[in-house]
């Protein structure tokens, strides 16, 4: 049965904000802000990295609308490349969402470690202790089962969002002068913090790839696809600079380049100690809905491609009695808490996520040029397509081939684990595919 298109502008639009806006723009400004060293600096990577994602998105958007399909990425690059690179892309996405986790997990523990760690544990090993077992506490929740699982997630979700109406409140309140910190100047030239600060600019843009997913769905498409996507990214961009204007006038620069617990920090000014300590407790709550509801659905990707017989079987093992992928589970568990040793802090487990994504996202951008030439005879059916095409796309991979070389040179141990993880999902695709010929050939020869 094909999909039949169903949602509108309006829908498109939404769905463009909820997958972009995150808990990272709770964390990552002040970490731009130590990079820029200037205020203005410090927008302009705003601005700019709102331009990109527009590119990003409308370039998906265009992916998506030329070739829908229900899997997203991997058959898409599967059809313009190669399945193993598809599988190595796909995989390395996978990972990045994991790194993503154990990085918003670290801003939780962030917020709440003054509150629950004595004077001599309020430091990174406090914050991991703190962010190691509130993981665990988690996996535990998921593997008595789906259901259960699916109760903390909507109990910890009603505190994200009295987190949210508290935070607007405080912002809206705010009447006193910023808050007097030095400001830290800038390291190195313009051209490296630049290129560095995109790292967290673009880590908290990031999710607008996925309306590669809604091609199909949208009526309209042609007009509804670049409106919504406009409209959306242009939300997200508003929003994110009404919130940073709103950090840097209750905080000031200094105070914003010197704080880690953002929402916490602008609630004490406003309200006091004890806004401070409701703040901090509803953003760490609101940060274990985020990996709550991760470690729910992302063993679904792995149950996917266990079925496809890219991974194996035991991936897609469910307990009947819970519904749970009790080893996929595990695994995946395993590799949040194994990032969280390999990163450590926050600005490390980010190069890990970045550079996943800058190189995923590069190859998927990249298929626009192949998919055109492939599918040219839909460009008379009305779907739609980018209006500034080749510029957009090209906009959109020379801003990311700048990040992942900025990663490069900055980090270059997270780039050579990335590549691992490259190759080591190259030779889980042609060991899973060898072994799957030689089972297919027993049985004929059992016949």
């Amino acid at each position: 049965m094909s999909i039949k298109p169903l949602l509108n502008r309006f829908d498109l639009t939404m769905i463009v904000v909820s997958l972009v806006i995150g808990m990272g723009i709770f964390k990552t400004p002040g970490v731009v802000a130590v990079k820029t060293g200037n205020i203005w600096l410090f927008f302009a990577a705003w601005i700019f990295g709102g331009i990109v994602s527009l590119c990003g998105a409308l370039t998906f958007a265009e992916i998506g609308a030329r070739y829908p399909n229900a899997g997203g990425f991997y058959k898409t690059l599967s059809y313009c490349y190669h399945p193993a690179l598809a599988f190595m892309v796909e995989w390395v996405l996978a990972l990045a969402n994991i790194a993503s986790i154990a990085a918003v997990a670290l801003i939780g523990s962030e917020y709440i470690n003054p509150i629950l760690m004595p004077p001599s544990l309020q430091n990174e090993t406090g914050v991991r202790i703190i962010t190691i077992s509130s993981v665990l506490i988690l996996y535990v929740v998921n593997y008595l089962g789906i259901k259960m699982s699916a109760r903390v997630q909507n109990l910890l979700t009603l505190f994200k969002v009295g987190m949210i109406i508290i935070l607007c409140t405080a912002v809206f309140r705010h009447d006193m002068p910023p808050l007097a910190a030095t400001v830290i100047p800038r390291q190195g030239s313009i051209v490296t913090a630049f290129g560095l600060c995109l790292i967290p600019v673009f880590f908290t843009y990031t999710g607008y790839a996925l309306t590669i997913n809604f091609g199909a769905d949208i009526l309209d498409a042609k007009s509804n696809i670049p409106r919504a996507i406009f409209w959306g990214i242009g939300i997200v961009i508003a929003l994110y600079l009404s919130i940073n204007f709103a950090y840097c006038k209750v905080l000031g620069f200094g105070g914003l380049q010197q704080t880690n617990v953002l929402a916490a920090k602008m609630a004490e000014v406003v309200f006091g100690q004890m806004g401070y300590k409701v703040t901090s407790l509803l953003m760490f709550l609101s940060v274990l809905a985020y990996v709550n509801v991760y470690i729910l659905s992302n063993p679904r990707v792995f149950y996917a491609m266990a079925e496809d017989g890219i991974l194996p079987g035991i991936f897609k093992r469910i307990n009947p009695k819970t519904q749970v992928q009790e080893f996929c589970v595990s695994v995946y568990v395993a590799a949040i808490l194994l990032f969280l040793f390999l990163g450590g802090s926050f600005s490390a487990l980010l190069d890990y996520t970045m550079f996943f994504n800058t190189i995923g996202l590069t190859l998927g951008a990249i298929a626009i040029f192949i998919l055109r030439k492939k599918t040219k005879k839909l460009d008379d059916t009305g779907i739609f397509r980018i209006r500034w095409y080749p510029i957009v796309p090209l906009v959109f991979i020379a801003a990311y081939l700048f990040v992942t070389i900025s990663i490069f040179i900055s980090n270059p141990f997270a780039c050579f684990v990335c590549l691992g993880a490259f190759a080591l999902g190259l030779i889980i695709y042609f060991a899973t595919t060898i072994s799957r010929r030689q089972q297919s050939s027993g049985q004929k020869n059992d016949q």
